[in-house]
C-alpha cells in the first residue's frame, strides 16, 4: 500500500491509498504540519549525506591520485646517498622560490657533444640515478640530473603537475644561463613521470632534441590503466592532466621514444600514442622484456641508440640552419 496526503472538498487533509483512493484515515493540520517539517527534514538528510559522499569522493581521489603521481624519497645521509666522484653538487632556484639540487656531470670528452637535462621518474631521488649522469658522460655528453621539489636535497614539496613544470624550467633556465648553453646543444630526456616534464618543456622553449623513455600519454589515460573501475566522465576530477600527447603536436624538433614491452607500470600502448601525436622527424623503439627501465634493462646498446639519435639530430638541426 502507498499512502499519500490528499485534500477533500471541505479542505481537511486526509491519508489516502495512492492506488485505490481509499481513505485509510484523517489528519489533523497538526499532522499535516508534521507530515511537511518530516519531509522538509528528509530533504536536507539526503542532501547533506550527498554532499558529504561527494566530497568524501572528491578528497578520497585527489589522495590516491598524488599517492599514485609522487614518490619522493628525502635525502638521508648513509650508504644510500653517495655522489658520484664526477659530479658536482649544484644549486638552482625556481620561479617560487624553493631550492633545487642536482648533480652536474662534464664530458669526458674535451668538448661536450650536447648538454643533456635528465628528468626521473615519480620515485626515489638522484642518488638512485647518479648512473645515468656517470654513463651519458663518459659517452661524451655534459649531463644535469636533479631533483623535483621534495625530492633528495631539493626544498618545497611536489603537489601538482605545476610544480613538476616550473622545476623542469629552473633546470634549463640554469643550462641556458649559468652553464651557457645555447639551446641548440640541449637535449631533454625524461624517463617515464620526467617525459611530462619534457614534454612541457619542449613547448615552450627551444632544443636539439627530446627523448621520452616509457612516457604516459596523458592523466586520464593512465587513470583507465591504474582505475579502470573509474568512468573516464569523472576524470576531470583529477587535479593533474599530464596531457603530453597533445602537447607534442606543438613541438618541433627531433623527438625519440622508447618503451618497454611489456611495461606494468605505463602501458606500451601510451608510447605508441605519443609517438603517433608527435611530429616529425621522430623515431619510437620497442624493447621486448625491457619492462618500464629500459636504459637500465638493455645497456650499451641502448646508449648506442641515444648517442646515434642525438648525434643525426644535432646534425640536421645545423643543416636546416646553413
Amino acid at each position: 500500500m502507498s499512502l499519500r496526503p490528499v485534500a477533500t472538498a471541505s479542505g481537511t487533509d486526509v491519508v489516502a491509498d495512492s492506488a485505490t483512493g481509499e481513505v485509510v484515515t484523517e489528519l489533523t493540520p497538526q499532522d499535516t504540519r508534521n507530515w511537511s517539517s518530516f519531509l522538509r527534514k528528509a530533504l536536507i538528510v539526503s542532501f547533506v549525506c550527498l554532499l558529504l559522499f561527494a566530497g568524501a569522493f572528491f578528497f578520497g581521489l585527489r589522495k590516491i591520485e598524488r599517492t599514485i603521481a609522487f614518490h619522493p624519497e628525502v635525502y638521508k645521509p648513509g650508504n644510500g646517498w653517495v655522489k658520484p666522484a664526477a659530479a658536482e653538487d649544484v644549486w638552482f632556484v625556481t620561479s617560487d622560490g624553493n631550492r633545487l639540487h642536482g648533480w652536474f656531470f662534464q664530458s669526458s670528452a674535451k668538448a661536450s657533444a650536447a648538454t643533456i637535462i635528465y628528468f626521473h621518474g615519480n620515485g626515489g631521488n638522484v642518488a638512485n640515478v647518479g648512473w645515468v649522469g656517470e654513463r651519458l658522460a663518459a659517452r661524451g655528453y655534459n649531463a644535469l640530473i636533479f631533483d623535483y621539489r621534495g625530492y633528495g636535497r631539493s626544498e618545497g614539496q611536489l603537489e601538482d603537475e605545476q610544480g613538476l613544470y616550473a622545476d623542469a624550467e629552473a633546470a634549463y633556465q640554469y643550462v641556458l644561463k649559468d652553464r651557457s648553453v645555447p639551446p641548440g646543444a640541449i637535449v631533454l630526456y625524461g624517463q617515464s613521470l620526467g617525459t611530462a616534464a619534457v614534454a612541457e618543456l619542449a613547448t615552450r622553449h627551444e632544443c636539439a632534441a627530446i627523448i621520452m623513455e616509457s612516457g604516459m600519454s596523458s592523466a586520464s589515460d593512465m587513470a583507465t590503466a591504474a582505475l579502470p573501475w573509474l568512468p573516464r566522465q569523472l576524470h576531470f576530477l583529477a587535479r593533474n592532466r599530464f596531457d603530453s600527447a597533445r602537447k607534442l603536436s606543438t613541438v618541433h624538433c627531433a623527438v625519440l621514444f622508447t618503451h618497454g614491452d611489456p611495461d606494468h607500470t605505463i602501458p606500451t600502448d601510451q608510447g605508441r600514442a605519443l609517438f603517433a601525436a608527435a611530429n616529425e622527424p621522430k623515431k619510437l623503439l620497442i624493447f621486448a622484456g625491457a619492462g618500464h627501465n629500459v636504459f637500465g634493462s638493455v645497456g650499451d646498446s641502448y646508449l648506442d641508440t641515444i648517442a646515434e639519435f642525438i648525434s643525426n639530430a644535432i646534425r640536421s638541426a645545423d643543416t636546416e640552419k646553413r
